[in-house]
């Protein structure tokens, strides 16, 4: 009964986390997306948006040692300097919506403290920095070619898109991975063990 009752409250909980994440979601996605999506409707022809398109679809390919590669920072530290944690707060699965969640379900937390969990999670910053590096290059594309045809004032509004939708969101996946990799690091490190004195 009780495992029953437990398991029932982990999908309320999952419920009302997605129910949360959608807010963040939607509000980003509207603001960010809009500029961009209204830009290549009356400025781009269809075939140059397929180019730029299906080569940012390209680099959903890449292996994970290529986003290892590209990291700008290897500490938490540096990643905090450049106000990720700040940002952190409003964002899916943020500061904000697991203090919501967590007043009403004080033992929940956002990663299961199993190695398993840790490893999920550390899979799933690389999917989602995968996803934001493809929106990137596709939003990168487009301020090119609004530079190169005059178009300068939607070139300033979608670089500014582009950093808040992507470039950040790339650096939070960064930061999370390597303070996740960071705890499952001192978790396979060997317990010291005193000497047996006979």
């Amino acid at each position: 009964m009780k495992k029953a009752d437990e398991t029932a409250n982990a999908a309320r909980i999952k419920r009302i986390v997605a129910a949360c994440n959608v807010i963040p979601n939607v509000f980003w996605s509207v603001l960010n997306l809009t500029p961009i999506s209204v830009f290549c409707y009356r400025c781009i022809d269809w075939k140059t948006f397929g180019y730029f398109l299906i080569v940012s679809l390209l680099s959903a390919i890449l292996p994970k040692a290529f986003f290892n590669n590209i990291l700008p920072g290897k500490t938490p530290a540096f990643y905090r300097k450049t106000g990720v944690a700040f940002i952190n707060r409003f964002t899916q699965n943020g500061d904000i919506i697991n203090k919501f969640v967590r007043k009403r379900f004080p033992g929940y937390k956002a990663i299961s403290q199993r190695q398993n969990g840790i490893y999920k999670a550390i899979q799933q910053t690389y999917m989602l920095e995968k996803f934001h590096f493809v929106v990137f290059l596709f939003f990168f594309f487009v301020i090119i070619y609004a530079l190169k045809n005059n178009y300068a004032r939607w070139a300033i509004i979608i670089a500014l898109n582009n950093i808040i939708y992507n470039i950040y969101p790339c650096l939070l996946q960064q930061y999370i991975r390597i303070r996740l990799e960071s705890t499952r690091t001192k978790r396979k490190k060997p317990r010291n063990i005193a000497p047996l004195i006979i």
